[in-house]
């Protein structure tokens, strides 16, 4: 696979737009979601274009799951939540068209689909700050 200069997705992973990324390699690149569920939830975006989980090869698939396992560490120290979810959704439920990985931090009593768009103004204001914190903290476990 490569660099589809069409999909959104390859041009998020690869900054070709704006992102505020919290950790990156030769692999993927993860920032901060546009429309975060909460504060700290992060999308893991393979750099190749790549639609599902079958798709992907086993060094970018190894890369996803190393990442992942950073992200949560991170959020974990820095919120504090009562779990992490994380997730990823194909076919029709792609909405990039293109592979990407949810790490949601989560917190007891908080309905997790909501008919609406949930009320995220005050975590959108917080990204660079948030954005600061897990950099580092990802970090300091390389």
């Amino acid at each position: 696979m490569s660099v589809n200069f069409e999909c959104l997705g390859c041009k998020l992973a690869n900054k070709m737009e704006p992102v505020n990324v919290v950790y990156e390699n030769e692999y993927i690149c993860c920032f901060l979601d546009i429309e975060p569920f909460n504060e700290g939830h992060t999308l893991i975006l393979p750099k190749k274009h790549y639609l599902d989980v079958e798709d992907l090869d086993i060094e970018t698939a190894n890369a996803i799951m190393d990442a992942s396992m950073k992200i949560s560490r991170a959020i974990k120290k820095l919120f504090d939540p009562d779990g992490i979810t994380i997730c990823q959704n194909g076919g029709k439920f792609n909405d990039l068209n293109h592979y990407h990985m949810h790490v949601i931090p989560r917190f007891e009593g908080e309905a997790f689909y909501y008919e609406e768009q949930k009320d995220n103004e005050k975590v959108k204001n917080e990204f660079l700050e948030t954005k600061f914190k897990l950099n580092k903290l990802i970090e300091l476990q390389s």
